[in-house]
């Protein structure tokens, strides 16, 4: 989850927190890397962990979990801490990539939610720790949409003409196989967990039949296409979608984004903190997780990033109104239709591959 961003580079130096070093900066090895999702920690939360450290937290950024593991497969090393998603996470402890945690370094692993321990992609959160959860959904121009007389609870909107023709040029789509195939997959009324080829050739022609009405594949400039105007209907995560509505407002613009989960149902994302076996600071990989796991902390992921919560401590500290969105906090009713991506046998995913292949070139 997504790219242009993903080359961008933030170094932020750290505040020492022990007046003796107040005046001098953390050394080059008091250096935490993390390789993180687009906009998933806020820069009031990266100078708190500075300051709590002494040290300097240096992120790179993905748009995708497919460019993570692709990266890291192709050799890249040095990164402390990813944030993949459960099906990611799968992958990467197939391939022992992930060093296993010292939990007498993580004393408030016990402020997370229940539900969110001991998942199907880690059994005893031997290398994982819960950070944040997100849905994959519809964002839309709200002025526009109604002006339009168009449904925002269904998947209907990104894929059918008879709503497209009216949308043209102003549709962007997730670049992401995964989420893409999972949309119009539920839209079809079939699992995001299907093993049967056929039915996913039905999801690639039902796609091939809405790309000539979508205006682009986007993972990250959708956020300010939304947010300025150009474009009126977006697929994407919940927590962008809040980051845009919260631009657009910021900026005074005449109009409004809302968001929504179609009634098909969609893919609930649960992304967990993990430390790669190539990175040369553990220890800071600990003291991140455990800071992040504080309450107040944590709530920040909800309160400045949009993201769902599966912190009991933060609660009492995130704004009410984002506790009460559902697009961010799924009611029960709404869960069970979230279904979590998993990870395919070989053979089932490069016959994804090269249906995604034909979709992209087609």
């Amino acid at each position: 989850m997504k790219s242009p961003s993903a080359q961008r580079r933030l170094l932020a130096f750290g505040v020492p927190a022990v007046l003796l070093l107040a005046n001098l900066p953390a050394s080059a090895a008091d250096t935490l890397y993390l390789y993180n999702w687009n906009n998933y920690i806020s820069e009031d939360t990266v100078r708190r962990f500075e300051a709590h450290c002494g040290c300097r937290l240096n992120q790179d950024y993905y748009s995708d979990n497919e460019e993570m593991l692709a990266k890291l497969e192709a050799g890249a090393v040095g990164y402390d801490l990813l944030v993949p998603t459960g099906n990611a996470v799968e992958s990467l402890i197939r391939r022992q990539a992930l060093r296993e945690l010292d939990k007498s370094k993580l004393p408030n692993l016990r402020n997370v939610k229940r539900e969110f321990l001991d998942a199907w992609f880690d059994p005893g959160n031997r290398h994982s720790v819960p950070y944040a959860t997100s849905v994959t959904l519809i964002g839309y121009n709200v002025g526009k949409i109604q002006e339009l007389g168009l449904p925002t609870d269904t998947w209907a909107l990104i894929f059918e003409p008879k709503y497209l023709e009216k949308l043209k040029g102003r549709v962007t789509v997730l670049n992401s196989q995964r989420e893409l195939m999972a949309a119009a997959m539920k839209y079809l009324g079939h699992s995001v967990q299907e093993h049967d080829p056929a039915r996913w050739d039905e999801a690639k022609r039902l796609i091939l039949r809405a790309k000539p009405y979508w205006a682009a594949f986007s993972n990250s400039t959708y956020i300010k296409d939304l947010a300025i105007g150009t474009v009126w209907v977006a697929h994407g995560y919940s927590n962008d979608m809040f980051r845009a509505q919260q631009d657009a407002a910021a900026a005074q613009r005449p109009f409004s984004i809302g968001f929504a989960t179609p009634k098909e149902g969609a893919v609930l994302a649960v992304d967990s903190l993990v430390l790669h076996k190539s990175g040369r600071r553990p220890d800071l990989a600990h003291r991140f997780i455990d800071f992040m796991l504080a309450g107040e902390n944590a709530a920040d992921v909800s309160n400045l990033i949009g993201a769902g919560n599966p912190n009991a401590a933060a609660t009492p500290y995130i704004l009410p109104e984002i506790a009460a969105n559902p697009g961010i906090f799924p009611p029960p009713a709404e869960l069970k239709r979230l279904e979590m991506l998993r990870d395919f046998d070989p053979k089932l995913r490069r016959t994804l591959s090269r249906m995604w292949t034909e979709i992209k070139v087609r």
